[in-house]
């Protein structure tokens, strides 16, 4: 009996996603397969003010963010949400370690519609910074796997 390799062979591509962690403010970032990274990421305060840049825009979401032992993986990145006092999501952004103040430590803005509404900023802990792998739709040959979770959306409950 004689067979070539490779025929009869179906390529199989797969995509998942990957279950979304417990949002918190200090959380332990996680990859795609719930492996630690090494990384913690913490909000380390917050306030309401308008951004120095578009003020007239109205007040935002300024938040401080702790990156500790980015320098083992390669530019971590976790999704930061502000949330009401139910924990539902008023807006998410996704924030990488590398920020504008160095490796460790930086400060974003978040624009929400309600910023008076918010009781916290939380941290989703899944890595981020795989969101570009290429998709079976994308690439059958070298995309598939398991991707991070998709960004909360407004209204949903962390």
């Amino acid at each position: 009996m004689l067979s070539l390799s490779g025929c009869g062979f179906l390529w199989n591509c797969t995509d998942s996603t990957a279950e979304r962690g417990e949002a918190d403010v200090r959380v332990e970032i996680v990859d795609t397969d719930e492996r630690p990274a090494g990384v913690t990421a913490e909000v380390t305060g917050w306030r309401r003010e308008p951004h120095p840049q578009v003020p007239e825009e109205g007040d935002q979401i300024h938040f401080d963010i702790r990156f500790e032992g980015a320098e083992q993986a390669i530019d971590p990145a976790v999704d930061a949400c502000a949330v009401d006092e139910d924990r539902v999501v008023l807006g998410c952004q996704t924030v990488y370690s590398h920020m504008d103040f160095g490796p460790d430590t930086g400060d974003e803005y978040l624009a929400v519609d309600h910023p008076e509404r918010v009781a916290a900023v939380l941290l989703i802990p899944n890595d981020q910074s795989t969101q570009d792998r290429r998709t079976c739709e994308d690439d059958m040959k070298d995309g598939g796997g398991v991707h991070p979770p998709d960004m909360p959306r407004q209204g949903e409950q962390l």
